[in-house]
C-alpha cells in the first residue's frame, strides 16, 4: 500500500509516528508528531496502521529471516560392558610364576637379519599390572607397560638386531592383584636382568618351552613367588668350574636321574656333559645356567612329595656351581633342609636336599 499524505503511520525502526503531512523528495516523507513537530523518515521504515487498528508494512529490501529449527541432542546409546572372562585357576597357579620370552621372526634366519618379539607369560592365577623397561645412561625407559589377565601371555613388541644393546639391561616391575573375591597378598615386583644379547645369534639358545609352539628364550622373573636375582660370578670361576674333573675312574657315567635300589633316594647329575650331548657356541655363563635350570626343574617336579631325598652331583671342591646350588637353597628353598652328601660315596662333589 502506497503511503499519501493524511496517513497515520508508526515508526518502524523507533517509537512513536503521527501523520504524513508532505513528501520529502523520492523516498523521504514528513511525518507530524503527537506534539506538533515534523519529523523526516525513511518512506521503508514507515508502517501505515490501517482503520482496523491493522498494520501494512511499507515494501522493503531486506530479506525475511525464516526460523531455524532447533534440533534436540540425542542422547548417546550406552555402550554394552564387555563380558568379564571367567578366569580358571590352577592350584599351582597361586604362586606367581613370571615370564620374559623373545621368539625370532625367521626362526631360520637367527644368524642372519632376523628380527624378534617380546612376549610377557603371566602363568598364574593372579592379574598383574607391569612395567617392562631398558636402562639408557642412568635412567629407564618404559618400552611396555599394561594389565595382563592371569594364565596368559601378551605380545609387547617387535625389534631388530639394531636394538639388541638397548636391552643389555632389562627391569619390570608389577603388582599382583584379584578381582571380586579374596585372595594372598603378593609383595609388588622389581626385578632386573642382564640379557646375554650374544643369544640372540645363536639358534640352540631359542629352546622348546611350555608357552609356544614355536622355540624361545625365556627369562625367569619369578619363580613360586620369589623374585629372580642375577647370579654374579667372576669369568675366572666360571672357568675352574667348567674345567674340574667330573668323574672318578671308578665310577660308571650315570643318567640324569635316577633312582637308587631303596626307591627313596633320587641321583640327578649336572654335569653339563651328563645334561648336554653338544656344548658347542655355549660360554660358561651359558653352561651354569643350564644347570641351574635343570635343578630348579627337578625341585618343582617334586616339590609336593614332602620327605624325598635328592642329591645333586655339582663336582668336588668349592666350585662355582656348588656356590651357585647353595646360594638358591638359602635364599628361594628356605623351606628345605640340605646337607653334604655321603662322602664315602660323592666325596665333596654333592649335596642333599630333604622336601619338606
Amino acid at each position: 500500500m502506497n503511503i499519501k499524505v493524511g496517513d497515520k503511520v508508526r515508526f518502524l525502526n523507533t517509537t512513536g509516528g503521527g501523520i504524513v503531512r508532505s513528501f520529502k523528495g523520492k523516498d523521504q516523507v514528513l511525518v507530524e508528531d503527537e506534539d506538533g513537530f515534523d519529523v523526516p523518515a525513511l518512506i521503508r521504515e514507515c508502517v501505515v496502521v490501517g482503520g482496523e487498528n491493522e498494520m501494512q508494512v511499507h515494501s522493503s529490501n531486506r530479506p525475511r529471516i525464516q526460523p531455524q529449527p532447533q534440533v534436540q541432542p540425542q542422547a548417546p546409546k550406552p555402550q554394552p560392558k564387555p563380558e568379564e572372562v571367567k578366569v580358571e585357576e590352577t592350584p599351582e597357579g597361586e604362586r606367581l610364576n613370571i615370564y620374559l620370552a623373545y621368539l625370532p621372526l625367521e626362526p631360520t634366519k637367527v644368524m642372519q637379519q632376523s628380527g624378534y618379539e617380546a612376549y610377557f607369560v603371566n602363568d598364574s592365577n593372579y592379574y598383574l599390572f607391569f612395567n617392562y623397561m631398558n636402562r639408557h645412561n642412568n635412567s629407564w625407559i618404559s618400552r611396555y607397560n599394561g594389565l595382563i589377565e592371569p594364565n596368559t601371555k601378551i605380545f609387547m613388541e617387535e625389534f631388530g638386531k639394531e636394538d639388541l644393546n638397548d636391552l643389555e639391561r632389562i627391569c619390570v616391575q608389577l603388582i599382583a592383584f584379584k578381582k571380586d573375591k579374596p585372595y594372598s597378598l603378593k609383595n609388588s615386583v622389581s626385578v632386573e636382568l642382564h640379557l646375554d644379547t650374544v643369544k640372540f645369534y645363536k639358534q640352540h639358545c631359542f629352546m622348546e618351552n611350555d608357552f609356544f609352539e614355536e622355540d624361545a628364550l625365556v627369562y625367569n622373573l619369578v619363580r613360586n613367588d620369589v623374585p629372580e636375582k642375577e647370579l654374579l660370578v667372576s669369568a675366572a670361576e666360571l672357568k675352574e668350574a667348567m674345567l674340574q674333573k667330573t668323574y672318578e675312574d671308578r665310577r660308571a657315567p650315570q643318567t640324569i636321574v635316577k633312582k637308587k635300589s631303596d626307591g627313596v633316594v633320587l641321583e640327578v647329575d649336572l654335569h653339563i656333559n651328563e645334561l648336554l650331548d653338544n656344548t658347542n657356541g655355549l660360554s660358561n655363563a651359558d653352561m651354569l645356567t643350564y644347570q641351574l635350570d635343570k635343578f630348579h626343574e627337578i625341585l618343582a617336579k617334586y616339590a609336593d612329595k614332602k620327605g624325598q631325598k635328592i642329591v645333586f652331583i655339582h663336582g668336588k671342591g668349592d666350585g662355582v656351581l656348588r656356590k651357585a646350588i647353595e646360594k638358591e637353597l638359602k635364599t628361594r628353598y628356605k623351606q628345605y633342609y640340605y646337607q653334604d652328601a655321603s662322602f664315602r660315596e660323592y666325596g665333596f662333589g654333592a649335596t642333599m636336599v630333604t622336601i619338606k
